[in-house]
């Protein structure tokens, strides 16, 4: 059958792929172009809430006032000024799922959406930051910052920049269904930011950023205010900054462990070295075509290894061994789109001028009182924690109980052995999480 073959394709205009198009009915040929999309696409589906949004509209104006549900009707309708309700505000038609919506114009609906961001963000804040220009390369952990900054409103414009389409195992960490499959992720942050507000400008760069469009992702129709540094590719984590750092943009950075977030003032400090001068010497040129296996030295000196995860050491050894990549987790992104969000807009309001790196690791700031009682009674509660003393025992008296073992001993040249074949064996980050017990021979 077709349907059994079709394949998830976009049409070639950028305009159709995931921006939404405006009907003004009480503008000049609004009303016939509006039934005219209706009668060409009978499957359209429409939703026209306008009626509550008046409301909240009408609240959100008179805050002091405790207006009755009875009393909104008046108010609107001295709101409206005469223009009926289906022409006021602006009809927004999703193409790629055919919705047809229609909501308040822009200046109502983001008065409405931002709201509830008062006072933490004030009313002039919002729209001094309406103005502000962020880039965002790299969108799995990306996405999620993108997303955030979108529903928190902390600018007017977003530039997206990924080549990567959505891969069944990117759905442990970027929020999209299943139906989005194979669609480019630009494409996919795009469609979801426009669907939470229409009036956000998105521009988006599918084939992620590159020699050729670095400097358009940067400048093009005004220069960037921050950018965002979230790929894979690492010639590009050079690069971009080199970039950022030639325009004194700040750039602002999540690792996903540990909740390390990483902040780079180029505005401020503009001779500041690349990535707190982890990346001296380094050459983006050499970085280009190097395989997952093959960045992890470069990735451990950038990231500052010996900071990592014992968990995120321990799967850096084992890429392409057991793993095709280092892990990324949901939670571990969320709490990235927050922390960059919330960093981003107090750097674009100048309230925080600080270059550094920061961490909120949640396994220290809430950790387990009980975890000393709970290590000693199992040795499985983290496989990568070294074993003390009495578990180490009770492991043992184990193990020969269960084997019935009585007169097993190894030599002083078979114990060197081991301990020498330990200390030349891989191990996160030269972590070695092992200790020995040796006792009467055995």
């Amino acid at each position: 059958m077709s349907t059994m073959s079709r394949k998830n394709k976009v049409p070639n205009d950028i305009n159709k792929i995931c921006k939404p198009d405006f009907f003004y009915l009480n503008q000049k040929g609004g009303k016939e172009s509006l039934q005219e999309l209706i009668e060409s696409e009978p499957s359209i589906s429409i939703y026209d809430e306008i009626d509550g949004q008046l409301q909240e509209l009408v609240k959100i104006l008179y805050p002091a006032r405790k207006i009755k549900m009875e009393e909104y009707p008046s108010f609107i309708e001295a709101h409206l000024k005469g223009m009926s309700k289906d022409e006021y505000g602006v009809w927004v038609y999703y193409p790629w799922s055919q919705r047809l919506i229609h909501i308040l114009d822009e200046e109502e609906f983001t008065t409405v959406r931002t709201n509830r961001n008062c006072y933490k963000i004030t009313r002039e804040e919002q729209q001094f930051l309406k103005t502000k220009k962020i880039g965002i390369i790299g969108l799995s952990v990306g996405q999620s910052i993108a997303l955030t900054m979108a529903m928190e409103r902390i600018c007017g414009e977003l530039r997206l920049a990924d080549f990567d389409a959505a891969e069944l195992s990117n759905l442990n960490r970027i929020r999209t269904g299943l139906h989005n499959l194979g669609l480019k992720k630009t494409i996919i942050a795009a469609r979801e930011i426009s669907e939470i507000d229409p009036f956000l400008k998105i521009e988006i760069y599918n084939d992620g950023l590159t020699d050729e469009n670095i400097d358009d992702f940067f400048t093009r129709n005004g220069t960037l205010d921050l950018l965002v540094e979230e790929c894979d590719g690492l010639n590009f984590k050079i690069l971009s900054r080199i970039k950022a750092k030639s325009l004194g943009i700040p750039v602002v950075m999540d690792t996903n462990d540990r909740g390390m977030l990483d902040i780079e003032r180029y505005d401020l400090e503009p001779n500041r070295p690349l990535l707190h001068e982890l990346i001296e010497g380094l050459d983006p040129n050499e970085m280009k075509h190097l395989t997952n296996e093959e960045k992890v030295p470069y990735l451990m000196k950038m990231a500052n290894g010996d900071d990592f995860s014992i968990r995120l050491k321990a799967s850096m050894m084992e890429i392409e061994q057991s793993i095709t990549s280092w892990p990324q987790l949901a939670s571990s992104v969320v709490l990235g789109g927050a922390m960059v969000t919330d960093s981003a807009r107090r750097i674009l309001l100048n309230q925080h001028h600080d270059s550094g790196r920061y961490y909120i690791d949640l396994d220290e700031l809430i950790q387990d009182k009980n975890q000393a009682e709970k290590t000693s009674s199992s040795c499985y509660s983290n496989p990568y924690l070294p074993l003390e003393k009495p578990q180490m025992k009770s492991i043992v008296d184990k193990y020969f109980r269960s084997n019935s073992v009585s007169d097993f001993s190894i030599t002083e040249e078979q114990l060197d052995k081991i301990i020498d074949a330990a200390i030349i064996a891989p191990s996160p980050g030269n972590n070695q999480p092992w200790k020995w017990y040796y006792s009467h021979g055995v």
